[in-house]
């Protein structure tokens, strides 16, 4: 009888990743596990056909030689699936987080204690610090290893014992027809040992809360949701497990003149009309110091002087934004009687030469809308 193909068998590309694979597996022995699932399909031939398409998928040399010369490749190369060989034995590491889901367990193996949690910390930092990096202090509560029993849960000058029900294992087995079914022990919790004297500062849990301080590089160039990871730095873990990471959530207070957009900094510049009519030079602020800025004559509102290299340094690269400013026109206010003559006049002896841009604007209205 002619074999299915191991990749259609999964539902996964020829391609596929050894992550992709593990988990099409997982869903697959999920739904055809007999005993997992015990009303739904109990085709035992169709999960052994999962399980073989995942013990050649999932071994690197297997694979190359299946995805070379297929399933007679594999034969003439003496790699053959044991029929009788326990699945869950094969592949413990898909299945020791699948039986904890299905019976309620998520069972450890002995000797592995479980990673500690990550942890977010939101730090809200000036917009200097953003741009040209700083160091921080923070502090903040977290579950440490317990400094009287050193993280065992057991009473300082006692140990732990090897648990009687599972021999050490964390792991029971029931033998059900073909399969065979782990389940975490009901009287070690999964941990393979018991605590018969618990550490009477922890309560035997091996870990109590504290306050740490702990000291935060910023780097130049950060923005507002940029996340740092200090490694190691998250709640400790669990009976010798590793640490869990702490992530710090960077949020930039606002600055009072300068605008951030990406890596270029904007800064907007009113000017008076006679400036931007006659033209002048100004000294503005820049992240460093300050720029001059020269202007020619009928400068017109809004426009952009753009300085190279004077922005924000890319956080990832050693490039640098530019600084934009913007020059604004400010309408008088408030202005005297002298003022308003002096307006007037200037407004009776202005046309198309002064203001080109207006007169050529209601041209085009007058001639749209066929006024005039």
């Amino acid at each position: 009888m002619t074999k299915k193909d191991y990749y259609d068998i999964l539902g996964v590309q020829r391609n596929a990743s050894v992550e992709e694979i593990k988990r099409a597996f997982r869903n697959l022995a999920k739904k055809h596990h007999p005993d997992a699932n015990p009303h739904g399909d109990r085709d035992e031939s169709k999960f052994k056909e999962i399980s073989e398409a995942y013990d050649v998928l999932s071994d690197e040399s297997k694979r190359d030689v299946y995805n070379q010369y297929g399933h007679e490749g594999l034969n003439r190369q003496g790699f053959h699936y044991d029929e009788s060989t326990n699945p869950f034995e094969n592949f413990s590491d898909v299945f020791g987080d699948m039986f904890g889901d299905i019976f309620g367990g998520g069972g450890r193996s002995s000797g592995r204690g479980r990673k500690g949690q990550d942890l977010r910390y939101d730090l809200k930092i000036e917009f200097n610090e953003a741009v040209f990096g700083a160091e921080r202090s923070v502090e903040l509560p977290k579950l440490e290893v317990c400094g009287s029993c050193s993280g065992s849960g057991a009473k300082k000058g006692t140990s732990a014992k090897v648990c009687s029900a599972c021999g050490g294992r964390g792991q029971v087995i029931y033998s059900q027809g073909f399969f065979s079914v782990s389940k975490p022990c009901g009287r070690c919790g999964g941990e393979g040992r018991v605590i018969e004297a618990p550490c009477p500062v922890c309560k035997g849990a091996g870990r109590q809360k504290q306050s740490k301080k702990l000291k935060v590089t910023i780097p130049p160039g950060v923005d507002t949701g940029s996340t740092l990871r200090l490694t190691g730095e998250g709640e400790a873990g669990e009976r010798g497990g590793k640490n869990g990471d702490l992530y710090i959530v960077i949020q930039v207070e606002e600055h009072p003149i300068f605008k951030r957009e990406g890596n270029d900094i904007i800064c907007e510049v009113p000017i008076s009309f006679a400036e931007a009519a006659l033209g002048a030079e100004l000294e503005v602020p820049a992240l460093e110091g300050f720029v001059k800025v020269r202007m020619g004559q009928g400068t017109p509102s809004g426009k952009i002087f753009r300085f190279k290299n004077k922005g924000v340094q890319d956080v990832r690269k050693r490039e640098r934004g530019d600084q934009l400013v913007k020059v604004v026109i400010e309408v008088p206010a408030n202005l005297n009687a002298k003022q308003k003559e002096l307006v007037v006049e200037f407004a009776k002896a202005g046309g198309e030469e002064t203001h080109p841009a207006r007169e050529g604007f209601f041209k085009q209205v007058k001639s749209l809308f066929g006024k005039g």
